[in-house]
């Protein structure tokens, strides 16, 4: 049921996603068809207006060609083209005027004029807007001049027209765009709805890819496909990789509990049993020998619950600046040294300048824990613990004035459980591998050999850039 209902949201946010994404490319196409709209409205507005008032001045100049001067009077005999003209427009009514110098009205329609107010005709014509008959109209007025001998001065020629015509063919070309922007607007749409699902796929894929993989296959997935997709792959990866870390850190901690939990726990039910079976005589050596497993018991349980502690912090604590003497001043300040070998002093080497690395405290602090635990258990006193800072590297130490393990045990100390023969059982194996996790979290090592004084255990980690590239030990 919870993974039908998981599908079912997911495939509504992916559904989601694609009508997000058909949305907007249908608002800027709704934007664009309404710019392309009155583009082409204007457009044809313009182109039909341009057209009839060519039609408008042809009539004009054909009235003003016709004009004689007969008599000392301007004489128009109107051509029968002029009409063929304007009748070009077969729902539109014309109107028509010629007039003297003094305006005086020598044949047509009285009501078609200049406007009173504008420009004074002059060789190029003047168009207008007015009224016909309560109907909107376009006029054009053009002039010609007479200069002879029995008559000098000029005629205006008026010829208008409604816009019945005009507007029919604005219309006309409108539609005309409208129509091929409109199947180029569903070619678009479809287009684009194809080429948004083709880029989803490697969503799909991946959906179903994550779908059909067992449970427990935390292995990185391939990262092929689109940038985009490669990027989420990708942090996809890096987040199972830390799953599978801490996956497989519980799966140790559990199968490490359940191994070696199994005869402490035995062996301390063992002397119990005989503690209560056993004459009273040796009753206290009874109690000495359950507390001594009692005591392994809970080394054991302290060291394994460190480790699981320390694994699960490097994966989700952030790594920040951290000053190793701080380290060292906190495990002594502690003073759980005092409670493991109460007569041995730990002597502390550090210098006056910060040594940084980038790291998590409290997992340094548990590995330093765990490296003064195993001088105090395996050396000899003095023990110090100490920092130092190399051109490169910042380390943190701890030495004692034992001769160490041999040398043929050194490459296997630090896995889990490894115990040396010199442990004589009192050790559970998991001071070093917890040092050695801490060092490989954050891109460190673990160095093992004769120092200055003695066996010397040393955490390398990559120094910090703030930090000073030589301390001064005191």
């Amino acid at each position: 049921m919870a993974e039908a209902v998981a599908g079912g949201l997911a495939h509504r946010a992916q559904r989601s996603l694609l009508s997000r994404v058909m949305l907007g490319v249908l608002s800027l196409l709704m934007v664009g068809g309404c710019v392309v709209t009155l583009a082409a409205f204007v457009y044809g507005r313009t182109a039909a207006q341009q057209a009839y008032d060519r039609l408008l001045v042809g009539a004009a100049r054909d009235i003003a060609e016709s004009i004689d001067i007969i008599d000392g009077a301007p004489v128009a005999d109107i051509p029968v083209s002029t009409f063929g003209l304007l009748a070009l427009s077969l729902d539109d009514r014309i109107s028509y005027a010629v007039r003297g110098p003094d305006g005086t009205l020598l044949t047509g329609y009285a009501d078609a004029h200049p406007p009173a107010s504008g420009p004074v005709p002059g060789r190029d014509p003047i168009y207008f807007d007015a009224r016909m008959q309560g109907e909107g109209a376009r006029y054009v007025t053009i002039v010609r001049r007479f200069s002879e001998r029995d008559y000098s001065g000029r005629v205006s020629i008026t010829v208008g027209q409604t816009l019945r015509a005009r507007n029919a063919m604005a219309l006309d070309i409108t539609r005309g765009a409208l129509l091929v922007t409109g199947l180029g607007g569903l070619a678009l749409i479809l287009g684009a709805f194809l080429v948004i699902r083709s880029a989803m796929r490697p969503l799909e894929r991946l959906a179903e890819q994550l779908l059909a993989r067992d449970p427990y296959d935390l292995t990185p997935m391939p990262e092929d496909g689109p940038a985009e997709v490669a990027v989420t792959v990708h942090a996809l990866n890096r987040f199972m990789a830390r799953l599978d870390r801490q996956v497989g850190a519980m799966k140790h901690l559990i199968s490490d509990t359940a191994h070696q939990l199994r005869t402490p726990v035995a062996a301390i039910r063992a002397q119990a049993e005989l503690a209560l079976e056993d004459d009273a005589d040796h009753l206290p050596h009874r109690l000495e020998r359950l507390l001594r497993r009692t005591r392994s018991l809970g080394s054991l349980l302290d060291q394994m619950l460190s480790r699981a502690l320390v694994i699960h912090r490097t994966d989700n604590a952030p790594p920040e600046a951290v000053d190793l003497r701080d380290v060292a001043l906190l495990v002594l300040e502690q003073r759980d040294h005092e409670v493991l070998a109460p007569g041995i002093e730990v002597e502390l080497v550090i210098g006056e300048a910060a040594v940084l690395v980038l790291a998590d405290e409290i997992s340094l602090c548990e590995a330093v824990k765990n490296m003064l635990g195993n001088a105090l258990r395996h050396g000899a006193a003095p023990v110090r613990i100490g920092v130092t800072a190399g051109a490169a590297t910042a380390e943190i130490w701890v030495e004692d004035a034992g001769d160490g393990p041999p040398e043929d045990l050194l490459t296997r100390i630090g896995g889990r459980f490894e115990r040396a023969a010199a442990s004589r059982g009192n050790s559970a194996g998991l001071g070093l591998s917890i040092v050695r996790a801490v060092a490989e979290a954050f891109g460190g090592t673990l160095r093992m050999g004769r120092g200055e004084a003695g066996f010397r255990v040393t955490l390398a980690l990559p120094e910090h850039s703030a930090a000073p590239s030589q301390g001064t030990p005191t």
